[in-house]
Order: C-alpha cells, then structure tokens, then sequence
C-alpha cells in the first residue's frame, strides 16, 4: 500500500528512513574493510548519528500514525503500525551490529595500547645481544621500561575514564530514582485530592436534592393558598372554607358599589345577625 494515500508526510518519513537504512548497509559493509582503528572509529560514530536520526524520523513516523488513526480504518491503521514494527527491528538489528563492531573495536584498541610499544623495534630486535655492548643494552632496557611506563600510564588512563563514566551513570541513575520518587509522591496527592473532591461534589449533590425538596414543598404551599384565595373569590358565603387571616371578602365590597342605602342598611343588619348567632 502507498503511503502517499493516506499521508504525504508519512509518505515523505518513510522514504528518508529507507535512505538511511540503505547507508547504514553501505557502511557497515564498508567498515568491515577497514583495518585502521582510528577510521573504524570515525566511522562507527558516523554511522551512529545516523542510527539517532532514523530514530528521531521514527519516532515522528509513529506521531503522525496516530494523528491519522481518526481518519483511517482499521486495517489501514494495523498496516501502519507494522510498518512502524519493521522500522524498529531493523533499527535493533543495526544497533546490535554496531555493538558488536564497537566491543571489536574497544578489544583492538586494547591490544594496540600494550602491544603498541613493540612497533617499530623489528630491525633493533635483528641485532644479537652478544653483538651489542652494555651501554646499548642498557639504553635499550631503559627505553623499554619507558615505553612500558607509557603503556601502563595509558592502561590507567582508560581505566580511570571507565571509572568517571561509571560515576557519572550512577548519579544519573540516582537522580532519575529521586525524580520517579517524586513524581510517586506527587500522583499520590493527586489521587488524595480526586478522592477528597468526589466526597465533597456527592455531598453538595445531596444538599441540592434536599433543596429541591425544600423548593416543592414550598411551591406545593404557594399553590394551596392560592387555590383557597380563588375559591373564597369565587364563591364568598361557602362556610366549609374559613377566611384567611387578613384577607377580607372582596364580594362584598364589589357588590356595594351598585346597591341602594336600603340594600345596604339590610346586608349590615343581616351581618350582625350572623356574627351575633354564634355568641348565642
């Protein structure tokens, strides 16, 4: 399937990453024709920024998958991220071979740091030690005795390197380990808080269900006065419904805006009468 299809830059990623792979095969191939040390050495770090940049290109190939999984199916996704797969094990399978190349390398350099002294020495060693006089043979035991001094200054040297860099990687390793400390320490005040802010969304949660409660009952009430308030409008001289308290009937009133003095003398009379009846 072309990637072109479902994305230009994906399209675009890949092809850098099969470039580089292409020249990470040329040159390791190329350095295992190399007998130098100190070339195989260059080469080894050339072929290492190469191996950091195919791996910055796929890890930006891995972004852009799943930037596009919202727009792919699913089989178009499964082909994406094994193709990613790939990607990975041959870049393993690259940093395996430079490892490899690498410890030959380190063993080599080993073997030039104390054989190196040696070189150079081949047409001296022709000479016979009857043929040479004792101040020869002194001056050439003394430069030997150099030569091991320099060898053996050189041995420390990449020994106390070794060291420093063992340092070095056991304080980072510390300080990673204060760091993933910390960041415990923290997602567990984290889960604390979450927790704390639940209990306290359930208990308002219940305050506000108990003021909707509050809320009907109230409206329940409002609803009741209101209704007794019509029905005494309505039909004024029904006794089963007592007055409300500082609500006086307004039929009354409305009817003597059009009675005579004599209705109204006679609905005053008839008024008394009622309200002298019970205190009988």
């Amino acid at each position: 399937m072309d990637l072109a299809t479902v994305s230009e830059e994906l399209a675009e990623i890949e092809g850098q990453i099969a470039d580089i792979f292409r020249a990470l095969s040329n040159g390791f191939q190329k350095l295992e024709k190399i007998k130098d040390v100190n070339r195989q050495s260059r080469q080894l770090e050339e072929l290492t920024d190469k191996m950091r940049e195919c791996k910055r290109l796929i890890k930006e190939f891995d972004r852009e998958v799943k930037g596009t999984e919202s727009r792919t199916d699913a089989n178009t996704h499964k082909m994406l991220n094994e193709k990613k797969q790939s990607m990975i094990k041959e870049l393993n399978s690259y940093v395996a071979l430079k490892k490899q190349h690498q410890s030959n390398l380190e063993n080599n350099k080993r073997v030039d740091l104390f054989d190196g002294p040696s070189e150079g020495y081949g047409e001296e060693n022709v000479l016979l030690a009857s043929s040479m006089t004792n101040q020869q043979l002194m001056d050439r035991g003394h430069q030997m005795m150099d030569d091991t001094d320099q060898a053996i200054d050189r041995a420390k040297k990449v020994v106390q390197d070794t060291v420093d860099v063992g340092t070095e990687t056991a304080a980072a390793l510390k300080a990673q380990t204060e760091q993933m400390s910390r960041i415990v320490n923290e997602l567990d005040s984290i889960h604390f808080s979450i927790q704390k802010a639940s209990k306290l969304v359930k208990e308002i949660g219940r305050q506000v269900a108990t003021d909707k409660c509050i809320m009907a009952l109230l409206f329940l009430i409002v609803i009741g006065v209101i209704a007794i308030i019509i029905v005494k409008l309505v039909n004024p001289n029904n006794k089963d419904i007592r007055d409300i308290p500082g609500l006086a009937p307004p039929a009354m009133n409305r009817r003597l805006l059009w009675t005579t003095p004599n209705e109204i003398v006679r609905m005053d009379h008839q008024m008394i009468w009622q309200n002298y009846l019970p205190s009988q």
